[in-house]
């Protein structure tokens, strides 16, 4: 029997090179050798604020370039989150047994709203009380400046007790002031996944902290309902962990980046494209060749070994005794030949041929997901 695979992408900011280098590309591939299940998670990206006009047109547009990039409806079904009304219900049911701490503890959780995780925190208290002068304490000042934007040494002549309950009323506000649905997505998430029996989720590195959340809720279920969910595995994209910021090799590239010149989007025109990889960072010395000891240039390569299909040792070669300029010209177009194609097939795409195929879509994981869920209804003593 094959196997169920489950991936989404949030119609927020703007689809780039990484997003499909490390996402898409890999969905196309994969598509012929599982059941394929690929959603535009928009309960997930109202999480943040959204402008509601701006939202309904990135949801066709997510799709439109899902389409675009090779994902046929012939193979896989394509649908829109919040048109499976099973996703939101598993949701809450999941939430019932998720835990505060585990949630709490979600990487990307504390990337996006700015708080540290619970036992951070009490790691940090507790050395407060360990150390009355706090200006010896570099882990305490870290802390307390990511929370709080406070200059260390403000902070440095208080009391231990003074720092201790300054520190836990910022820590306080900022839990209280960030968004529930921003604290529990990983609950959705797993419900996206679980919902389907899905044995398979294309991740990043960054993002096996969710499949780990998503097997424990699973676990936990079935310990006390009886078996109900298939634990899903992570499948690891090598090619999406390569793409980093243009503009910041340590970074992956981010759709919600602040500057326009840490990504090239999906859908920039050719001149952009050139001016953005015009103004990438590079690394010291003129010589091209690949080294973690040059991650800018290391990043730049990868992209245009994974675009071209040239391998890193064909691009040394072909740049032994020139420079960036050249090199950035060239992979500009690489850039640019792979895009214009793909833009083409993009605009040919209407909006009533996209609804069309995600309202199908939903129609088939509805049915799928409705078995499911008459399951759970049984086994936690509720009424279908």
């Amino acid at each position: 029997m094959t196997q169920r695979l489950f991936s989404g992408v949030q119609p927020s900011g703007n689809l780039h090179l990484g997003n499909y280098l490390g996402a898409i590309k890999q969905w196309v591939e994969l598509q012929d050798s599982y059941e394929a299940f690929f959603c535009v998670v928009d309960l997930h990206a109202i999480t943040v604020p959204q402008d509601p006009a701006e939202l309904r047109k990135k949801i066709l547009e997510i799709a439109k370039i899902y389409l675009a990039a090779g994902v046929n409806p012939e193979k896989s079904t394509i649908f829109i989150q919040s048109h499976v009304a099973g996703h939101t219900e598993l949701g809450w049911i999941l939430n019932t047994i998720a835990t505060m701490g585990e949630l709490g503890r979600m990487t990307q959780y504390k990337d996006k709203s700015g708080i540290m995780d619970f036992d951070d925190f009490e790691r940090s208290l507790k050395d407060v009380s360990a150390r009355p002068d706090t200006s010896k304490s570099p882990e305490l000042k870290k802390a307390i400046q990511q929370l709080s934007s406070l200059e260390a040494e403000d902070i440095g002549s208080s009391t231990a007790f003074e720092t201790a309950r300054h520190f836990f009323q910022i820590f306080k506000e900022q839990f209280y002031n960030s968004g529930v649905g921003l604290f529990d997505y990983p609950v959705l998430m797993a419900a996206d996944v679980l919902l389907y029996d899905t044995e398979a989720v294309p991740v990043g590195k960054d993002q096996m902290q969710h499949i780990e959340l998503m097997r424990d809720l699973a676990q936990r279920f079935n310990s006390r309902f009886g078996e109900t969910f298939t634990l899903p595995k992570g499948v690891l994209s090598k090619e999406g962990q390569l793409i980093m910021g243009l503009d910041d090799p340590m970074k992956k590239m981010s759709k919600s980046a602040a500057s326009e010149y840490n990504y090239i989007a999906l859908t920039d025109d050719a001149d952009t494209v050139r001016r953005k990889i015009k103004k990438a960072v590079t690394d010291s010395g003129s010589e091209i060749i690949y080294s973690d000891e040059k991650p800018a240039l290391k990043n730049l390569i990868n992209i245009y070994t994974l675009l071209s299909k040239k391998s890193t040792s064909e691009i040394e070669a072909m740049y032994a005794g020139k420079g960036y300029g050249d090199f950035k010209t060239d992979l500009a177009e690489v850039v640019v030949n792979f895009l214009m194609p793909f833009q083409e097939r993009l605009k040919a795409i209407s909006d009533e041929e996209a609804l069309a195929i995600l309202r199908a879509g939903a129609e088939k994981a509805k049915r799928l997901s409705e078995q499911k869920i008459k399951s759970v209804y049984e086994k936690v003593g509720l009424i279908w």
